[in-house]
Parts: structure tokens; sequence; C-alpha cells
């Protein structure tokens, strides 16, 4: 659950902070102390991931039962990333084309 949770947090800032009404120049600044806020809890939770390929790097390096839980970290992010694109085009572009 914690991989779908903060995935989706962490797209949802991207997402925000790239919009094309989003201020300029602030995007490097909100998505890194969001990844930062977010790597601080979930780490101690599940080692988190929110980036696939780190996982499929890590699980090979480490094999064994890191393989075995590699599927955890492919799957839960991207259900978290659509959850977020989904949630964010239907929160906000919905509300701009009807304005």
């Amino acid at each position: 659950m914690i991989e779908i949770i903060v995935t989706a947090i962490f797209l949802f800032v991207i997402l925000g902070v790239t919009h094309a009404r989003a201020h300029v120049g602030f995007a490097p600044i909100a998505i890194g102390f969001t990844l930062t806020l977010l790597l601080m809890i979930a780490i101690p939770i599940d080692n988190a991931s929110v980036n696939p390929a780190r996982s499929i790097a890590t699980a090979i390096y480490g094999g064994g039962d890191w393989l075995g839980q590699l599927w955890v970290f492919i799957v839960f992010p991207i259900v978290g990333a659509l959850l977020a694109g989904f949630a964010q085009r239907f929160l906000f572009e919905t509300a701009t084309k009807t304005a």
C-alpha cells in the first residue's frame, strides 16, 4: 500500500508543478523536497522504491529473496502512477475545459 500511496503523491506533485499554469522555476525544488519527505516516510516501512528501474537493479544485485519481491516494486508504483494521472486529469483538466 505504501508504494502506491507514495508514488501517487510524488507523481501528483510532479504533474502539478510542471503544469502550464504553474510558476516557472520552482518545479525542481518542489519535486526534490517531496521525494525526500516521501522517502523518509517510506524507507523504514518497505525500503521505498518509487522507481521500478532502481528496484530492478537492486534486486539483480541482491539476488535470492529480492528477486522474489521484485514484482511488488514494479506493479505498485505503476498503479500509484495511474491513480495520480487519472486523479490529476479528473480534478484539474476538466476544470479548465469548463471554465
